[in-house]
């Protein structure tokens, strides 16, 4: 059951800070994801009231303290309707960071940032003083090397953003570090902050790893390309502990340390994607990608997969292989420092590249290869000779004929 304090307020923003609570309601915006139901499972662990929001109910069994409430943020009264009472928002919804959903422009721009912007006038109508923003490094990254960048790199230009998820995702961030320090309705001030996110993965992660175990055992997984790449990854449960630090880091305690000031969060060890999921290819009894291609080819297919998408997605919206966002994400260095957010918030990632439980989790779930399959891998080994033949054909067709 959760318990929501009075909607009494005092106007005075120190004492509502230092008084001592019992319970504090934190509301999380895109509680029925991963990523946000496991926060909202931490947060309630410690004695928060948890109120999960989102289009889709949570597909784990809340806790005791945890509430779930459906809403779509880009309905800003439904949205105003659910804040009362609340004592800091997590905003992790979003939409569009992958596959099929990378292409749907109209719905991207409506959910990351009318939804956005629905969420922080919530706050000020409701009187909520703090606000943790869920980000990425994709306003920053755009496809270029960075090596242990800082948040003193500036924004990549919005006419430069590779695809509509980093365009509005950067958009959104801006709005809601450029709240910060706005007087609510009831004279009070909201605190905001920003964190920015390397890929996420962890034990049950819904979205992304999901494809990658669907495409290895397709055989779709079979084609390496730049395994001399660094890249960022970070576990669910240093997210989790980035977003309560974060959201202490706003209060009157911690002198407001967070307020307008943005974060780069991982697990703080780089390492090549590839070398990242062997383990999780060779765990689950598959070998090891064998066929390798430039990345400028990969692009290229990704590119054609993408037009196709949109020329025929009215008739059949099928899901890419790749997208050109996902194969420089993948493909080029990007390392961000987390030392501000060790100096600022106290953060120190307990995990490091351990995807151990991710590998037992989908062994329990019945994706351990057995000899049966031998026979299948045959013809998907075969499949992708054909697939890289017709690639190669492919980039030759464009390649001038010498005479």
């Amino acid at each position: 059951m959760v318990i929501l304090r009075s909607n009494k307020r005092t106007g005075e923003e120190a004492d509502r800070n230092t008084l001592p609570k019992k319970q504090e309601v934190h509301l999380i915006t895109g509680g029925g994801g991963y990523a946000g139901f496991w926060l909202g499972r931490n947060l309630a662990a410690r004695g928060h009231s948890v109120i999960l929001v989102d289009v889709r109910e949570p597909i784990w069994t809340l806790k005791e303290n945890m509430k779930f409430l459906a809403c779509d943020l880009t309905n800003r009264e439904m949205v105003t309707s659910l804040f009362t009472d609340v004592d800091c928002v997590y905003h992790m919804a979003s939409y569009g960071m992958s596959g099929r959903e990378q292409l749907n422009r109209r719905r991207i721009e409506a959910v990351n940032v009318g939804g956005t912007e629905n969420v922080i006038q919530a706050c000020k109508t409701n009187d909520v003083t703090r606000l943790v923003y869920t980000s990425t490094y994709n306003v920053i990254f755009g496809g270029q090397t960075i090596n242990d960048g800082d948040e003193s790199l500036p924004y990549l230009p919005l006419n430069k953003q590779p695809d509509h998820y980093s365009r509005t995702k950067s958009i959104a961030e801006q709005k809601v570090l450029k709240a910060d320090g706005r007087k609510t309705d009831s004279g009070n001030t909201l605190h905001t902050c920003a964190l920015r996110l390397a890929a996420v993965y962890g034990p049950g992660e819904q979205r992304h790893i999901p494809r990658i175990v669907d495409y290895i055992e397709k055989g779709l997984f079979s084609i390496i390309y730049e395994t001399d790449t660094l890249q960022d990854f970070l576990h669910v449960e240093n997210l989790a502990q980035a977003h309560e630090l974060a959201g202490k880091a706003l209060t009157k305690d911690k002198s407001y340390v967070a307020a307008g000031q943005a974060y780069f969060v991982s697990d703080d060890a780089p390492i090549n994607t590839f070398s990242f999921f062997g383990p999780l290819i060779t765990g689950l009894g598959y070998p090891m990608p064998s066929i390798r291609l430039p990345i400028s080819v990969i692009y290229f297919v990704a590119f054609l997969t993408e037009w196709l998408h949109y020329l025929i997605s009215y008739v059949y919206n099928f899901q890419p292989l790749l997208t050109r966002t996902e194969v420089y994400k993948t493909g080029v260095t990007h390392t961000f420092s987390i030392k501000k957010a060790g100096e600022q918030l106290g953060y120190r990632p307990t995990i490091q590249n351990d995807i151990s439980k991710v590998i037992q989790h989908y062994i329990n779930t019945g994706h351990k290869k057995h000899t049966e399959k031998e026979a299948s891998s045959i013809v998907h080994w075969i499949v992708n000779i054909i697939i890289g033949a017709l690639i190669a054909m492919l980039i030759m067709s464009f390649l001038p004929i010498v005479k």
